[in-house]
Parts: C-alpha cells; sequence; structure tokens
C-alpha cells in the first residue's frame, strides 16, 4: 500500500539527502518525493510517498523524527486530502493532427503551454490516474517527452499543518562551541 507522508524540515543544505538515505538505509523504495518552501521561511515540506505496510510505515515515521532537523511526520494515508501531481508533456503535432490534440486536452482540463511547429507541450495537473491516462491517449501521437513531479498532498479542512511550526524552527539545537 501507498503511504503518504508530509515530513516538516529545516530548510537547510543536505536535509533532503538525510531523508532521503533514511527512507534507503532501511530498504523502503520513495515513490515519490517533493520538496518545496512553506509560509515559514525556515521550514520546508515534504511529501514522500513509499509502498509499505502499517508496520513499515511507523517504522519510516519513527526513524524520521530521530532526524535533527525533522520538526513534524504526519502520514495522510488516511486522512482526508486533496493530492496533486503535475506533468508536461511533449507531444508530436502535425497540422492535421493539431486540432485532435487541442480538443483532448481540453477534455482532460489540461492546457497547452508551448507551441512549435512540430509539437506542443501539454500541462496537466491532477491526479495519478488522470495524468497516466492522459499519456496513454496521447501516446498514439508520439510522446517525445514527458516530466511529472511527483505527489504534492494536502489534508482537508480548516487546521493548518503550519501552526507551531515557527516556534519549533527557533527550538533548534545550539550550535557546539568549538
Amino acid at each position: 500500500m501507498r503511504n503518504t507522508f508530509v515530513v516538516y524540515v529545516d530548510n537547510k543544505p543536505g536535509v533532503l539527502n538525510r531523508v532521503a538515505s533514511l527512507v534507503r538505509r532501511r530498504a523502503f523504495n520513495i515513490e515519490s518525493l517533493t520538496v518545496g518552501p512553506t509560509d515559514q521561511p525556515m521550514v520546508s515540506r515534504m511529501t514522500v510517498v513509499v509502498e509499505t505496510d502499517e508496520s513499515g510505515a511507523r517504522r519510516i515515521e519513527s526513524h524520521l523524527y530521530k532526524l535533527v532537523n525533522v520538526r513534524r511526520v504526519d502520514n495522510i494515508t488516511f486522512v482526508a486530502a486533496v493530492s496533486r501531481d503535475l506533468a508536461m508533456i511533449k507531444v508530436k503535432a502535425t497540422p492535421e493532427t493539431r486540432s485532435h490534440l487541442l480538443q483532448l486536452v481540453e477534455v482532460y482540463r489540461a492546457r497547452v503551454v508551448d507551441v512549435a511547429p512540430g509539437s506542443l507541450i501539454v500541462e496537466i495537473t491532477g491526479t495519478e490516474d488522470k495524468i497516466s491516462s492522459l499519456a496513454e491517449v496521447l501516446r498514439p501521437f508520439g510522446i517525445l517527452e514527458m516530466v511529472r513531479t511527483g505527489r504534492v498532498a494536502m489534508a482537508r479542512g480548516e487546521k493548518s499543518s503550519t501552526e507551531g511550526l515557527a516556534e519549533l524552527a527557533e527550538l533548534q539545537p545550539a550550535a557546539p562551541l568549538s
């Protein structure tokens, strides 16, 4: 089963490597990993998707808390959440196929972000299934290149996930004296 973890970390060099290495050392495969800033300047937010059972998910969460730069870990697998991926797909487009491609893009609520004489770049945001479905529909036209961001997710509701993180970031251990 795919487990989705939201991990709040200090916005410092090397933190991404430490989190990814910890998961790798425990023999789990990271299916998706996205990282970005939060509304708190010193805190970054990672969305990590790992294929594991309930026991493995608990182990990952407890091991993540052992890392100094990890401020909070939320397993939102069983929480009402909104999750999205972004993809850009460059597809061959001849004068004969261009109008058909534009109709397909519209059906998927995607948008064309670049038009060249022989290709289109399509941007789509949605679930993994929606993006995979569009990719399969575009495959017969000739996909020249494709890039996907990986999952980002946020729990539904009014409660902010970043409440209290400013205080946590201020509670960093002092650097050792030399």
